[in-house]
């Protein structure tokens, strides 16, 4: 198991915004989530050769329309998707946000499923199809790597800090938010952007279907976008006239080794969470499950029945708004969270996000909505 430090408790989470299938920028994303409003799927079956019709992508959503031409020749859509994010927290409405901290001390993490499945798939199926196998783009070959988002958006806002992007399935919104608090808390550098991103794409969409089980295929549909958030101090975010959101209290992690075991795995995760944040159950207000597909969902919702002591909490639902994300579903549950707001007197009391997948863990992360 891992834990953030009791004793290091001030980061906030200062600003965020998302690409949804809500559309662009976290107005359209609160909007949504605050009034319930589910997604219609769809797909352009002439376009998209996939396995199901339905589909939840970013609406309108095109790369070079959103970031112009200069320099997005060769960008696929999963990095066009985390730059245009980044973009809209960083420069919305074409008026730049200001950092306090230098270049080199502003760090970049994503979390990503497998970077661009599509790319991947792309440029190798050009090399095994080609007259020779080098004849391919090598404009193109970045986009296969798994650090190619974070890279090229460090490159494109000039940020020099540390740069590291992290694939965890399903929990990886929240490793990536654990990874960007301690690497700010233990000095590497004054702010960080972190956040996940995931692409539609026929490959991917094939990929899950045969490695889902048969009873699940096509009961969700499968959802791109990203969450990013930027984390800081919150003095410095005071001092540049941002209001914090958030104070981030402890993250926990969990291994289980069969589904017998995933329920008291979790409740133990939860209120070892809840512990190590200085907090009760019946100090939260909010939590955003990931009601992962099939039994798990039942599984998930039972242990946070359990884990609460019976307290009433408030849920929102990411999943049941606008289907499966994957790797950028626990951020978009996050930032969920932030959209509803507080929902009691006082400080706003405290929200958590639960994960998990099928590989064996579980993830629980605590925050103190302000």
């Amino acid at each position: 198991m891992a834990v953030i430090s009791p004793a290091r408790r001030s980061t906030v989470i200062s600003d965020w915004s998302t690409l949804s299938p809500y559309g662009i920028g976290g107005e359209a994303f609160t909007e949504g989530v605050r009034a319930g409003r589910t997604v219609v799927p769809r797909l352009n079956s002439e376009e998209w050769q996939a396995p199901s019709d339905q589909v939840c992508l970013v609406p309108g959503f095109d790369v070079v329309e959103a970031l112009g031409s200069r320099g997005t020749r060769s960008m696929d859509r999963l990095t066009g998707i985390t730059v245009a994010t980044l973009g809209s927290l960083l420069e919305p409405f074409g008026s730049r946000k200001p950092l306090s901290a230098a270049p080199e001390r502003v760090g970049l993490v994503l979390g990503t499923g497998s970077g661009s499945v599509q790319s991947t798939m792309d440029f190798t199926r050009d090399s095994l199809t080609g007259a020779k196998p080098f004849y391919v783009d090598p404009a193109r070959f970045p986009n296969t790597v798994m650090n190619r988002a974070a890279g090229q958006s460090a490159i494109w806002y000039g940020f020099k800090g540390p740069n590291a992007t992290l694939a965890g399935g399903p929990l990886t919104g929240l490793q990536a938010l654990r990874y960007a608090t301690r690497l700010r808390e233990r000095g590497h550098c004054e702010a960080v952007l972190c956040g996940a991103v995931e692409e539609f794409s026929v490959q991917r969409a094939w990929l899950d279907w045969h490695t889902s089980e048969p009873a699940d295929r096509g009961t969700t549909p499968l959802a791109e976008g990203c969450a990013m958030f930027l984390l800081e101090d919150a003095d410095s975010a005071a001092q540049q006239g941002r209001r914090p959101r958030a104070e981030i209290l402890s993250a926990r992690f969990a291994a289980f080794h069969s589904p017998e075991d995933l329920r008291p795995t979790l409740v133990r995760c939860i209120r070892d969470a809840l512990r190590n944040a200085g907090v009760s159950p019946t100090d939260v207000r909010l939590a955003a499950p990931s009601d992962a597909a099939g039994g798990p969902a039942g599984i998930e919702a039972e242990a946070l029945t359990e884990a609460m002591d019976g307290t009433e909490t408030a849920l929102v639902r990411v999943r049941d708004l606008f289907g499966d994300a994957s790797a950028a579903s626990a951020a978009l549950q996050l930032a969920a969270v932030l959209a509803v707001g507080p929902t009691g007197p006082g400080d706003g009391g405290v929200a958590l996000v639960t994960s998990l997948d099928g590989d064996g863990l579980v993830a629980c992360t605590v925050l103190r909505l302000l």
